[in-house]
């Protein structure tokens, strides 16, 4: 899953980005709010994880700006401000957790995983959809009843279908939330991925929907 992380301390940031990356996340970091409301604006994340304490536009504004265009994006406050009126006016603005510095690594994941699958609708740690289970902790996917390796693409484009089980998402979704900015993206990359699982699954366990994309059924 694609997260965007905003902070302004180049050394917590650049280990925020290596972190969750090492943890499964595409991550993205930039380091103000002007810039953060930019790629709010212009890109697709599945959770934000924002500091209060930001240049040009502070973190609050960020998350009220945000939430004024209705958007339900989850978002992670993670701030050295401890106390609880901070608490309270961040919650109370929008936000879905808040988290004080310094933050276990594993932790912020865990947080993040729970925050994503619940805007999908689960409040269940593991996916599943019939036969095949995929639990984002430990990264194990299992296909009737038996463990399936996957890469780290087709993890996370697994992944993602399971969270929008019924649901047709098209190229351009998918690729949003499996490759970071910048990144060099081949024209068949997805179809390439979704051959592959398809391969180490089963045939039909994604439904390709011609002119429009790719679905795993509800009850695959």
């Amino acid at each position: 899953m694609r997260v965007l992380i905003v902070e302004d301390d180049a050394l917590l940031g650049d280990g925020l980005q290596a972190g969750l990356r090492q943890r499964g996340f595409e991550a993205d970091w930039v380091r103000d709010g002007q810039a953060a409301l930019l790629a709010l604006n212009t890109e697709a994340f599945a959770a934000l994880v924002l500091d209060l304490g930001l240049p040009k536009v502070d973190g609050l504004s960020v998350l009220q700006r945000l939430r004024g265009r209705a958007s339900k994006l989850p978002v992670l406050i993670l701030t050295a401000r401890d106390a609880i009126d901070d608490r309270v006016r961040g919650l109370d603005s929008g936000a879905d957790d808040y988290v004080v510095k310094p933050v276990d690594l594993d932790e912020l994941a865990a947080r993040l995983r729970a925050l994503i699958r619940r805007s999908a609708g689960s409040a269940q740690p593991a996916l599943a959809c019939g036969d095949l289970t995929l639990d984002p902790a430990t990264r194990e996917v299992r296909f009737r009843g038996r463990p399936v390796e996957l890469g780290a693409r087709e993890f996370a484009l697994l992944e993602l279908l399971m969270l929008h089980a019924g649901r047709v998402l098209t190229r351009e979704q998918i690729e949003s939330q499996l490759y970071p900015w910048g990144g060099e993206v081949e024209s068949n990359a997805v179809e390439v991925h979704v051959h592959h699982l398809r391969r180490k699954l089963t045939p039909e366990i994604i439904r390709t929907v011609r002119g429009v994309g790719y679905m795993l059924a509800a009850g695959s």
